[in-house]
């Protein structure tokens, strides 16, 4: 009995892993994606590229000392961008290369202050964060805008017809 029991264990595992991988595979092959991957157009990438650059220069321009070398207006808007995200880890991991590079900690505060300041970002709109860092970065002292006027309360209509 033993011997015929090992003898349908070696016929039959085989068969039964087989059958278990055939069953797998299918499943590892498909993706949860039906779409095909979408692709960024080379000229979309150069142009998003080419204002990124002009973006550095610009603040290099308009800023005087370290805060305006490229590599600290690279990395001090990422920090400042990511306090924001409130990512505290990724935040101080790029704080520490900023100020291996020599760029002015003192210029972080200043535009995170600023962009808070300037009030509520809206989350689904990368490029206003992008913008509102990158006007921060350069000014500082930028005053935040005025508030938005109060709505008028709604006037109470009289519905009841007028006594003559």
């Amino acid at each position: 009995m033993r011997v015929a029991s090992l003898f349908l264990l070696r016929a039959i595992g085989p068969l039964a892993l087989a059958g278990l991988a055939a069953s797998i595979h299918p499943v590892l092959a498909q993706s949860g994606d039906s779409k095909p991957p979408e692709q960024t157009k080379p000229a979309d990438a150069a142009k998003e590229s080419q204002q990124k650059i002009d973006e550095i220069a610009e603040a290099g321009r308009l800023l005087s000392g370290p805060a305006g070398n490229p590599e600290c207006v690279w990395l001090g808007r990422r920090v400042v961008s990511l306090l924001w995200r409130d990512d505290l880890d990724t935040a101080f991991r790029h704080l520490d290369l900023y100020d291996r590079f020599g760029c002015p900690s003192a210029h972080i505060q200043a535009t995170f202050r600023c962009l808070i300041r300037q009030g509520h970002i809206d989350p689904k709109a990368p490029e206003t964060l992008n913008g509102r860092v990158q006007a921060c970065w350069i000014n500082p002292a930028l005053e935040p805008p005025p508030p938005a006027p109060p709505k008028p309360a709604a006037q109470p209509t009289d519905k009841a017809p007028a006594a003559k």
